[in-house]
Protein backbone atom coordinates (compact mmCIF):
# COMPACT_ATOMS: atom_id res chain seq x y z
CA UNK A 1 0.00 0.00 0.00
CA UNK A 2 1.18 3.29 -1.03
CA UNK A 3 0.35 7.12 0.61
CA UNK A 4 1.48 10.56 0.31
CA UNK A 5 1.22 12.15 4.25
CA UNK A 6 0.93 15.68 3.48
CA UNK A 7 1.96 19.06 5.16
CA UNK A 8 -0.31 21.70 6.33
CA UNK A 9 0.01 25.43 6.99
CA UNK A 10 -1.43 27.47 9.87
CA UNK A 11 -3.60 30.56 9.28
CA UNK A 12 -3.04 32.28 12.34
CA UNK A 13 -1.51 30.75 15.43
CA UNK A 14 -1.34 32.23 18.98
CA UNK A 15 -0.34 30.67 22.31
CA UNK A 16 -2.56 31.48 24.45
CA UNK A 17 -1.26 29.96 27.66
CA UNK A 18 1.02 27.57 29.11
CA UNK A 19 -0.53 24.42 30.98
CA UNK A 20 0.46 22.63 34.31
CA UNK A 21 1.72 19.49 32.13
CA UNK A 22 4.42 21.48 30.46
CA UNK A 23 2.87 22.03 26.95
CA UNK A 24 0.81 25.44 26.02
CA UNK A 25 -2.55 25.74 24.68
CA UNK A 26 -2.97 27.42 21.20
CA UNK A 27 -5.48 28.32 18.86
CA UNK A 28 -5.02 28.33 15.18
CA UNK A 29 -6.25 27.18 11.82
CA UNK A 30 -4.72 23.90 10.51
CA UNK A 31 -5.05 23.92 6.75
CA UNK A 32 -3.79 20.65 4.39
CA UNK A 33 -1.61 21.29 1.62
CA UNK A 34 -0.25 19.06 -0.60
CA UNK A 35 3.32 18.85 -0.60
CA UNK A 36 4.07 15.37 0.15
CA UNK A 37 6.13 12.40 1.36
CA UNK A 38 6.33 9.05 0.17
CA UNK A 39 5.04 5.97 2.39
CA UNK A 40 4.71 2.30 1.19
CA UNK A 41 3.35 -0.09 3.84
CA UNK A 42 3.44 -4.12 2.67
CA UNK A 43 3.38 -7.19 4.47
CA UNK A 44 6.79 -9.02 5.55
CA UNK A 45 8.10 -12.30 7.32
CA UNK A 46 10.05 -9.35 9.25
CA UNK A 47 9.82 -6.11 10.41
CA UNK A 48 11.38 -3.31 8.45
CA UNK A 49 11.62 0.13 8.70
CA UNK A 50 13.55 1.70 5.24
CA UNK A 51 14.08 5.84 5.02
CA UNK A 52 15.12 7.39 2.20
CA UNK A 53 14.87 11.11 1.06
CA UNK A 54 15.95 13.95 3.24
CA UNK A 55 17.92 12.89 6.38
CA UNK A 56 15.78 12.18 9.40
CA UNK A 57 17.58 13.06 12.96
CA UNK A 58 17.45 10.38 15.30
CA UNK A 59 17.60 6.59 14.88
CA UNK A 60 14.26 4.73 13.37
CA UNK A 61 13.13 3.06 16.82
CA UNK A 62 12.43 6.72 17.39
CA UNK A 63 10.47 7.75 13.90
CA UNK A 64 7.36 8.00 14.32
CA UNK A 65 6.00 5.63 11.91
CA UNK A 66 7.63 3.18 13.53
CA UNK A 67 6.27 4.35 16.79
CA UNK A 68 2.37 4.36 15.16
CA UNK A 69 3.03 0.60 14.15
CA UNK A 70 4.22 -0.31 17.72
CA UNK A 71 1.11 1.79 19.26
CA UNK A 72 -1.22 -0.14 17.01
CA UNK A 73 0.43 -3.78 17.75
CA UNK A 74 0.04 -2.99 21.65
CA UNK A 75 -3.70 -3.51 20.98
CA UNK A 76 -4.03 -5.62 17.74
CA UNK A 77 -2.12 -8.64 16.57
CA UNK A 78 -0.50 -6.88 13.78
CA UNK A 79 1.47 -9.54 11.51
CA UNK A 80 5.25 -7.78 10.45
CA UNK A 81 5.51 -5.16 7.65
CA UNK A 82 8.23 -3.59 5.54
CA UNK A 83 8.02 0.12 5.69
CA UNK A 84 9.32 2.58 3.17
CA UNK A 85 9.10 6.15 4.25
CA UNK A 86 10.42 8.56 0.99
CA UNK A 87 11.15 12.05 3.45
CA UNK A 88 10.35 15.12 1.13
CA UNK A 89 8.58 17.28 3.79
CA UNK A 90 11.65 19.31 5.62
CA UNK A 91 11.76 19.04 9.18
CA UNK A 92 11.80 21.76 11.94
CA UNK A 93 10.15 23.80 9.39
CA UNK A 94 6.40 24.39 10.78
CA UNK A 95 4.51 22.21 8.19
CA UNK A 96 3.61 19.26 10.51
CA UNK A 97 5.55 16.19 8.21
CA UNK A 98 6.63 14.02 10.83
CA UNK A 99 3.06 14.17 12.15
CA UNK A 100 1.72 13.88 8.97
CA UNK A 101 4.00 10.64 8.51
CA UNK A 102 2.54 8.69 11.91
CA UNK A 103 -1.50 9.66 11.37
CA UNK A 104 -0.96 7.92 7.79
CA UNK A 105 1.26 4.84 9.05
CA UNK A 106 -2.30 4.50 11.17
CA UNK A 107 -4.51 5.23 8.75
CA UNK A 108 -2.98 3.00 6.04
CA UNK A 109 -2.22 -0.18 8.84
CA UNK A 110 -6.25 0.52 9.93
CA UNK A 111 -7.03 -0.44 6.09
CA UNK A 112 -4.31 -2.85 4.97
CA UNK A 113 -5.02 -4.98 8.19
CA UNK A 114 -9.16 -3.79 8.50
CA UNK A 115 -8.69 -3.08 12.01
CA UNK A 116 -12.26 -1.06 11.55
CA UNK A 117 -11.21 2.02 13.56
CA UNK A 118 -13.22 4.98 13.12
CA UNK A 119 -11.79 8.26 12.90
CA UNK A 120 -12.35 9.02 16.57
CA UNK A 121 -10.49 5.98 17.49
CA UNK A 122 -7.62 7.10 15.14
CA UNK A 123 -7.83 10.63 16.18
CA UNK A 124 -7.05 8.79 19.79
CA UNK A 125 -4.54 7.02 19.45
CA UNK A 126 -2.61 9.90 16.70
CA UNK A 127 -2.87 11.96 19.97
CA UNK A 128 -0.58 9.42 21.92
CA UNK A 129 2.16 10.62 19.44
CA UNK A 130 2.43 14.12 18.41
CA UNK A 131 0.27 17.53 19.03
CA UNK A 132 -0.66 17.81 15.80
CA UNK A 133 -0.64 14.18 14.57
CA UNK A 134 -4.61 14.12 14.92
CA UNK A 135 -5.10 16.89 12.37
CA UNK A 136 -3.70 14.64 9.62
CA UNK A 137 -6.46 11.67 10.45
CA UNK A 138 -8.94 13.42 8.53
CA UNK A 139 -7.12 16.16 6.98
CA UNK A 140 -9.77 18.72 6.62
CA UNK A 141 -9.52 22.28 7.71
CA UNK A 142 -10.18 22.93 11.44
CA UNK A 143 -9.68 24.94 14.08
CA UNK A 144 -7.26 23.45 17.11
CA UNK A 145 -7.28 24.77 20.08
CA UNK A 146 -5.93 22.83 23.33
CA UNK A 147 -2.24 21.24 22.82
CA UNK A 148 -3.27 21.39 18.90
CA UNK A 149 -5.20 18.31 19.01
CA UNK A 150 -9.11 19.40 19.34
CA UNK A 151 -10.32 20.64 16.51
CA UNK A 152 -13.22 22.56 15.47
CA UNK A 153 -14.55 22.16 11.79
CA UNK A 154 -14.55 25.26 9.61
CA UNK A 155 -16.13 26.28 6.74
CA UNK A 156 -13.17 27.71 5.13
CA UNK A 157 -11.85 27.02 1.14
CA UNK A 158 -8.61 28.48 -0.07
CA UNK A 159 -9.84 26.77 -3.65
CA UNK A 160 -7.94 28.68 -6.63
CA UNK A 161 -5.46 30.29 -4.52
CA UNK A 162 -1.75 29.33 -4.81
CA UNK A 163 0.37 29.04 -2.14
CA UNK A 164 4.22 29.09 -2.08
CA UNK A 165 5.90 27.78 0.88
CA UNK A 166 9.50 28.83 1.27
CA UNK A 167 12.13 26.48 3.45
CA UNK A 168 15.40 28.86 4.13
CA UNK A 169 16.68 25.80 5.61
CA UNK A 170 16.55 26.42 8.86
CA UNK A 171 15.84 23.70 11.75
CA UNK A 172 14.31 25.55 14.30
CA UNK A 173 12.95 23.26 17.65
CA UNK A 174 9.98 23.18 19.21
CA UNK A 175 11.55 24.18 22.43
CA UNK A 176 13.99 26.96 20.82
CA UNK A 177 10.50 28.19 18.94
CA UNK A 178 8.38 27.96 22.70
CA UNK A 179 10.93 29.46 24.94
CA UNK A 180 10.89 32.80 23.84
CA UNK A 181 7.25 32.96 23.45
CA UNK A 182 4.91 34.87 25.82
CA UNK A 183 1.63 33.62 25.81
CA UNK A 184 -1.89 35.93 25.59
CA UNK A 185 -5.14 35.88 24.23
CA UNK A 186 -5.58 36.67 20.39
CA UNK A 187 -6.39 40.05 19.85
CA UNK A 188 -8.55 39.20 16.78
CA UNK A 189 -11.78 36.56 16.65
CA UNK A 190 -10.66 33.96 14.47
CA UNK A 191 -13.90 32.48 13.51
CA UNK A 192 -15.15 35.86 12.26
CA UNK A 193 -11.55 36.97 10.54
CA UNK A 194 -11.59 33.48 8.77
CA UNK A 195 -15.21 34.46 7.49
CA UNK A 196 -13.75 37.58 5.38
CA UNK A 197 -11.54 37.43 2.40
CA UNK A 198 -8.15 36.28 2.67
CA UNK A 199 -6.78 40.26 1.94
CA UNK A 200 -8.27 40.90 5.47
CA UNK A 201 -6.04 39.12 7.10
CA UNK A 202 -2.55 41.00 6.33
CA UNK A 203 -1.64 42.53 9.81
CA UNK A 204 -4.94 41.12 11.13
CA UNK A 205 -4.48 37.14 11.10
CA UNK A 206 -0.84 36.65 13.09
CA UNK A 207 1.63 33.77 14.34
CA UNK A 208 2.47 34.80 17.35
CA UNK A 209 6.23 33.18 16.65
CA UNK A 210 6.97 35.22 14.25
CA UNK A 211 7.50 38.01 16.80
CA UNK A 212 9.97 36.05 18.87
CA UNK A 213 12.00 34.53 15.61
CA UNK A 214 12.48 36.84 13.16
CA UNK A 215 14.90 39.04 14.93
CA UNK A 216 16.76 36.12 15.49
CA UNK A 217 16.29 34.85 11.90
CA UNK A 218 15.90 37.50 9.69
CA UNK A 219 15.90 35.81 6.56
CA UNK A 220 12.30 34.98 7.96
CA UNK A 221 11.22 37.84 7.66
CA UNK A 222 12.89 39.06 4.07
CA UNK A 223 10.81 35.97 2.54
CA UNK A 224 8.06 37.00 4.09
CA UNK A 225 8.27 40.40 2.56
CA UNK A 226 9.37 38.92 -0.62
CA UNK A 227 6.03 36.72 -0.89
CA UNK A 228 4.44 39.75 -0.28
CA UNK A 229 6.40 41.88 -2.88
CA UNK A 230 5.52 39.34 -5.24
CA UNK A 231 1.94 39.83 -5.51
CA UNK A 232 1.08 37.16 -1.95
CA UNK A 233 -2.39 38.40 -0.48
CA UNK A 234 -1.36 36.47 2.90
CA UNK A 235 1.72 35.72 4.28
CA UNK A 236 2.88 34.25 7.29
CA UNK A 237 4.94 31.62 9.14
CA UNK A 238 3.56 28.46 9.87
CA UNK A 239 3.62 26.74 12.73
CA UNK A 240 6.92 27.10 15.18
CA UNK A 241 8.62 27.79 11.74
CA UNK A 242 11.06 27.80 9.58
CA UNK A 243 8.82 27.97 6.69
CA UNK A 244 7.04 30.87 5.37
CA UNK A 245 4.14 30.89 2.93
CA UNK A 246 2.10 33.21 0.69
CA UNK A 247 -1.41 32.58 -0.67
CA UNK A 248 -1.93 34.54 -4.10
CA UNK A 249 -4.63 34.39 -6.51
CA UNK A 250 -2.94 33.89 -9.82
CA UNK A 251 -1.16 30.23 -10.51
CA UNK A 252 2.15 32.15 -11.72
CA UNK A 253 2.99 34.76 -9.39
CA UNK A 254 5.55 37.70 -9.42
CA UNK A 255 9.07 37.26 -9.38
CA UNK A 256 10.22 35.23 -6.85
CA UNK A 257 14.69 34.80 -5.88
CA UNK A 258 15.46 32.94 -3.50
CA UNK A 259 18.99 31.46 -2.60
CA UNK A 260 19.43 27.98 -4.04
CA UNK A 261 19.57 26.38 -0.63
CA UNK A 262 15.96 27.30 -0.05
CA UNK A 263 13.26 24.32 -0.71
CA UNK A 264 10.30 26.23 -2.66
CA UNK A 265 6.97 24.53 -3.02
CA UNK A 266 4.10 26.12 -5.19
CA UNK A 267 0.81 24.38 -5.73
CA UNK A 268 -3.19 25.11 -6.24
CA UNK A 269 -5.24 24.96 -3.14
Amino acid sequence: MLDFPNAKINLGLYITEKRSDGFHNLQSCFYPVQWCDALEILPSTEEQFKMTGLPVPGSSESNLCLKAYKLLQQDYSLPPVHMHLHKVIPMGAGLGGGSADAAFTLRMLNKLFELKLDADALENYARQLGSDCAFFVQNKPVIATERGDVFEPVKLSLSGYTCVVVYPGIHITTAEAYGSIKPQQPSCDMHMLLKQDVEIWHDILKNDFETALFPKYPELQQAKSKLYEAGAVYASMTGSGSAVYGLFKTEEPGELVFPDHYAIWKGLL
